[in-house]
């Protein structure tokens, strides 16, 4: 079937929870645009690859996904055209106790801190 290109998607590999590495975790999570898309799926479970193009543009926020996936951060299944995200912290959970929960706990205060200062500055230039 010359010319033909397939529609299905190609399945993706997802690190078994025994391969999930610390330093993968870490790496991952030390980016603001990754901790904004874990907590977000935290808080907010399955989501469409879809509800992240706010964050980034679509080469940059698959290359993003990308790296969550590899480092067993995140599951991604297809479904229809769409792709679901959702956040493996069973999986996290169970390797490193306690991790997941403190870096979504900083990374919510750190949050909380930065959009005091840009209301504060917003007042001060008004």
């Amino acid at each position: 079937m010359r010319g033909y290109l397939s529609t299905v998607p190609k399945p993706l590999q997802h690190p078994e929870p025994s391969q999930i590495r610390l330093s993968a975790v870490l790496e991952a999570l030390s980016d603001p645009i990754r901790r904004v898309i874990v907590q977000r799926l935290s808080l907010n479970g399955e989501r469409s690859c879809s509800t992240f193009l706010s964050y980034a543009s679509k080469t940059n926020l698959s290359y993003h996904l990308a790296r969550l996936r590899t480092a067993g951060l995140i599951r991604i299944r297809p479904e229809g055209t769409s792709r679901m995200l959702s956040l493996r912290s069973a999986d996290v959970e169970a390797r490193f106790p306690g991790l997941l929960r403190a870096v979504l706990a900083s990374a919510s205060v750190e949050g909380t801190r930065a959009a005091r200062r840009a209301k504060r500055s917003t007042r001060r230039s008004a």
